[in-house]
């Protein structure tokens, strides 16, 4: 079974492994060559989407789940 990894405030990893990535039009989307995993884009600030560039750490990305502890540490 693959395992995907969320990164807290950061990409899926996700294994490469029988895996195929497919756009909203339905076209497959080439994997990297030899790596065995990828890290897929959560804040939506990438230059190479849907593959993560480190981005989210420049525009402060948050999770939903740690966005939402801190609104809840707020009230």
């Amino acid at each position: 079974m693959p395992r995907i990894l969320i990164r807290t405030n950061g990409p899926y990893v996700v294994p490469t492994e029988g895996l195929e990535l497919v756009d909203a039009d339905g076209n497959v989307i080439p994997l990297p060559e030899g790596k065995e995993k990828v890290s897929l884009c959560r804040c939506g600030a990438s230059s190479r989407k849907p593959f993560c560039d480190g981005t989210h750490s420049k525009v402060g990305f948050q999770g939903a789940m740690e966005a939402a502890a801190r609104q809840d540490a707020a009230k």
